[in-house]
């Protein structure tokens, strides 16, 4: 049996403040190039076809500043850079690194670790080993990040929080990036990458790289999570949305009812396929997604 060949990307749930006019539209539209982008691939079949389509749309949103994840990824409290990201494939694959430094597309650094005995490794080792995969140093601190981490710090020193910063100061969580696509003979694969929030420790790990909260895959979908990453780790809400899927719900309803479920003022955002159906959703609907297929 053969099924539609399908992409859907987003670049992150939780809306920007500021918010510059237009922003949401072009970060629409880089999504919806990198489903297609995506859907390319699937196109030509091939070995792990899935999966390759999910790296290619990942890289794509990792490679544009505008996005926290890759080259745009937020800056920690000391002013240092740390990356994580994560690939999964419905055949039971996973692979993810965490607080990886100075390197340009983390997905690939994930994809490599697919091929050792390991499913994670975080900071100096994430670091190692990416160099020794041949994947160069890169400078990657952005103005935009800079400009980020300096108006975190002020609000942190002055007080003047906002709602979901008071527990701990910030807890900014917009534009991590991810990808969910199904290949022609059923199987899924899921990619996600990000920066983290905008006021967070050296050595802060989100839900990007844990199975099942940041991303989920198997024989009936692959998910990927967006948002609030410490609630989804807690929630492990990506496998939620799948176990939903699993059970006969259609994604939408799946991705619906998890969003619905995650308390305010904190914000989430998923995006599902089954093996017909797929869901994109998030708070107050914002998060800029793409859908190929």
């Amino acid at each position: 049996m053969t099924y539609q060949p399908a992409v859907l990307t987003h670049g992150g749930a939780g809306r920007p403040v500021p918010e510059t006019p237009g922003a949401r539209e072009d970060a629409a539209k880089v999504c919806q190039q990198a489903a297609q982008a995506g859907l390319e691939l699937l196109a030509r079949g091939g070995t792990d076809a899935a999966l390759q389509a999910a790296i290619a749309a990942a890289m794509i949103l990792e490679d544009d500043p505008r996005f926290n994840a890759g080259t745009g990824g937020n800056l920690r409290l000391d002013g240092s850079l740390e990356l994580d990201a994560s690939v999964a494939t419905s055949d039971g694959r996973f692979a993810a690194v965490a607080c990886l430094r100075a390197t340009k597309n983390p997905v690939l650094v994930a994809q490599a670790l697919l091929k050792t005995p390991h499913v994670l490794l975080c900071g100096e080792g994430a670091t190692r080993f990416a160099r020794q995969q041949g994947f160069p140093e890169a400078a990657m601190v952005t103005e935009k990040a800079l400009a980020r981490w300096k108006a975190a710090r002020e609000r942190l020193a002055s007080g003047n929080l906002r709602p979901y910063e008071q527990k701990w100061k910030d807890m900014q969580f917009h534009g991590t990036i991810g990808a969910v696509s199904r290949a022609a003979d059923g199987s899924f694969a899921v990619s996600c990458s990000t920066g983290g929030t905008s006021m967070m420790l050296p050595g802060r790990v989100g839900d990007t790289p844990i199975w099942g909260a940041g991303v989920y895959a198997g024989e009936h979908g692959a998910v990927c999570a967006t948002g609030h990453g410490e609630l989804c780790i807690k929630r492990m809400g990506a496998f939620l949305v799948y176990q939903r899927i699993a059970q006969g719900q259609h994604p939408q309803e799946a991705v619906d009812a998890e969003v619905k479920a995650f308390p305010p003022p904190y914000e989430v955002g998923f995006i599902a396929l089954s093996r017909q159906h797929q869901g994109i959703g998030a708070t107050d609907g914002y998060m800029p997604a793409g859908a190929a297929g």
